[in-house]
């Protein structure tokens, strides 16, 4: 996988990540992290340390890359330089590239004459593909700037294998003399890409559809020298929920005010959890049943590149929610409550392991991202609540009907040697047979009084949690607050 440092760690890239881990620890190979860094003028500082933990973070660590290292580095592009210098020489010398000293402004000036003639495709025009090697080496010398690019044939067409699609075929006369090495002596991607794949010995390449219109490019470069190539896999694009057209920066924009994003590094802090990521994500593009549940060892174990699909797929974000709570519930209750215990550290709250590993059962089935532990559980770490007084009063009760039932259960609860659920919920349940109202009406009200929430985790248990004095004292508060009214 090889990313640029000129953005934010996406989905899309996530997923492409996936498909190369699955590929390697199903075959016992190797996934490898690279980076595509010669594009220097779009830099984002921080984003190298966004790619390794996000990729940390998802559980699918790299074996090589320029944080792990390995026996086939350096892993950035920047830092090999001299190697792209060396196969441009070569492809020069062959006559499969030549130097081209077309100044910016003449290239502009090109394209728009194109442009105004309303050609099928703009492209270079070929001038500098014509000038005798001698005096190329003529100008060089005296120093004037220059690129090389690549020869692409002009004459017959160009036929690729994609793993997905089958063969592609394009006519050489659509085909563009791409620059391979910039007038810096950093290559573009597509010579880089190609010499690292190569000197990488890399079998699998995954990357994106985008990718399909230089493909014919990439391919005539590797078959220039002679190399062997590898396994094409251009993956299916990811389209906005709506369906139609890529993810742009408006709609990330606003999947964020809805509580979602298409980067990874913020699904942490939303609370999703990476099991959750993973399942949602392989789905897009995996030929397999789009609500099958899966853990990464079940994913690699059913993981073939024969199953991957081209169509694209729309992100959708409630099945990401769905994934998610389904692997939250899947948790044990000590890695669950580990997981949580920053949600509530973070609020203000201080918790014991002990008590969260009694919550966590509690709030497990209601949780479709972690952070929502703060809303059904901070009640339990309070040292009050506050309770709506319109809340306390019981569907079909008045205000001093529910009064009585409080002091009831009141009475009731004092009377008993502990709150445990075990003690407390028979005595509970046969006030309700012998008082005539109806168990959503008592307990309603004891609920909404203990945990200031009309929907909490399992009032008995969540009452033998917060403890006697603390449910005693809401009880005497609700009473108090129903009184008045």
């Amino acid at each position: 996988m090889a990313p640029s440092p000129t953005g934010r760690f996406h989905l899309g890239s996530a997923r492409t990540a996936l498909f190369n881990y699955l590929l390697a620890r199903k075959t016992g190979g190797q996934f490898i992290l690279r980076l595509e860094d010669t594009d220097q003028k779009r830099f984002v500082p921080g984003s190298e340390d966004e790619i390794v933990r996000s990729l940390d973070w998802l559980g699918i660590t790299p074996d090589e890359s320029f944080v792990h290292g390995g026996s086939y580095g350096p892993y950035r592009q920047t830092e090999r330089r001299e190697i792209y210098q060396h196969y441009a020489r070569i492809l020069v010398d062959q006559g499969n590239a030549y130097p081209c000293f077309c100044t910016p402004e003449r290239l502009d000036q090109m394209r728009k004459e194109q442009e105004a003639q309303k050609v099928d495709r703009v492209k270079y025009d070929g001038l500098c593909r014509h000038i005798a090697p001698e005096e190329a080496a003529r100008r060089i010398a005296a120093g004037e700037k220059y690129t090389i690019r690549f020869r692409m044939p002009q004459e017959g067409s160009t036929t690729a294998h994609d793993h997905l699609r089958g063969d592609i075929t394009t006519e050489n006369k659509y085909l563009d003399d791409y620059v391979i090495l910039k007038s810096d002596g950093l290559p573009t991607y597509h010579l880089a890409a190609m010499v690292d794949d190569h000197e990488m010995q890399i079998t699998h390449v995954f990357r994106g559809s985008e990718w399909l219109s230089t493909f014919p490019l990439h391919v005539n470069i590797i078959r220039a020298f002679g190399w062997q190539e590898p396994v094409w896999v251009h993956l299916s694009l990811f389209l906005k929920p709506s369906g139609k057209g890529k993810m742009s920066k408006r709609e990330s924009a606003q999947a964020m005010k809805d509580g979602h994003t298409i980067f990874v590094s913020d699904m942490h802090d939303l609370g999703y959890v990476p099991e959750g990521v993973l399942n949602w994500i392989a789905l897009m593009g995996w030929g397999v049943a789009e609500d099958d549940v899966m853990t990464l060892d079940q994913m690699i174990e059913r993981f073939s590149i024969d199953s991957l699909t081209p169509s694209p797929a729309a992100i959708n974000f409630q099945k990401l929610d769905h994934f998610n709570g389904t692997h939250i519930r899947l948790l044990t209750t000590e890695d669950l409550a580990a997981r949580i215990k920053p949600y509530f550290t973070n609020a203000g709250y201080e918790e014991t392991d002990a008590k969260l590993q009694k919550i966590a059962p509690l709030i497990r089935e209601r949780l479709v991202t972690l952070d929502d532990c703060l809303e059904f559980a901070s009640f339990f770490f309070k040292e009050d609540v506050e309770p709506t007084p319109a809340e306390l009063v019981a569907k079909g009760l008045d205000a001093k009907q529910s009064a009585e039932i409080a002091r009831k259960s009141h009475e009731i609860l004092v009377s008993l040697p502990d709150i445990s659920h075990q003690v407390a919920e028979q005595p509970m349940r046969d006030y309700v047979e012998r008082s005539g109202f109806n168990a959503g009406q008592v307990f309603g009200i004891i609920r909404v009084a203990v945990t200031g929430q009309k929907v909490s985790p399992p009032l008995f248990e969540s009452m033998e949690i917060i403890g006697r004095e603390k449910v005693l004292q809401r009880l005497q508060k609700a009473i108090a607050i129903l009184e008045s009214m």
